[in-house]
C-alpha cells in the first residue's frame, strides 16, 4: 500500500491510500501516521480509499483502531471513495454503521466537525 497526504481544508488531513491494504507493514504505517498527526494536534482525518482494490481483516481492524484512537483523543475520522470489494467488506463487517463513508474526500470534508 502507498499513501499520499493532502490537506483539502485547514485542519483536515486526507490520506489517499493506493493498492492493497493488508496485514503487517500497511497497518503499522497507518497506525504511525495517525499517531504522528494526532501528536501534532491534527485530529481530523479522511481516509480516501478510492484507489484501494483489496483489504483484509487486519486492515479493517486497523481502520477501526485508528478511528477509536482519534475519537478518544477528541478527533474524528471519515472514510471516502470505497468501491467494489472494499465497499463490500466495510458493509459486511458493519464498519459503515460506525464510521461515516462518503463518495469522495471532498464530500467527506463538508461540515467536518473540527476538533478543539
Amino acid at each position: 500500500m502507498k499513501f499520499e497526504k493532502k490537506q483539502i481544508e485547514p485542519g483536515i488531513v486526507v490520506l489517499e491510500l493506493t493498492g492493497r491494504f493488508v496485514m503487517g507493514a500497511d497497518c503499522q504505517k497507518l497506525d504511525r501516521e495517525v499517531d504522528d498527526h494526532a501528536q501534532r494536534g491534527q485530529k481530523s482525518f479522511i481516509l480516501d480509499l478510492t484507489a484501494v482494490d483489496h483489504v483484509d481483516s487486519a486492515a479493517i481492524g486497523q481502520i477501526v483502531k485508528s478511528y477509536s484512537k482519534l475519537k478518544k483523543s477528541g478527533g474524528m475520522m471519515r472514510l471516502a471513495g470505497a468501491t467494489g470489494m472494499v465497499d463490500g467488506v466495510l458493509k459486511l463487517t458493519q464498519v459503515h454503521k460506525v464510521i461515516e463513508i462518503f463518495p469522495t474526500a471532498h464530500e467527506a470534508a463538508k461540515d467536518f466537525p473540527r476538533s478543539a
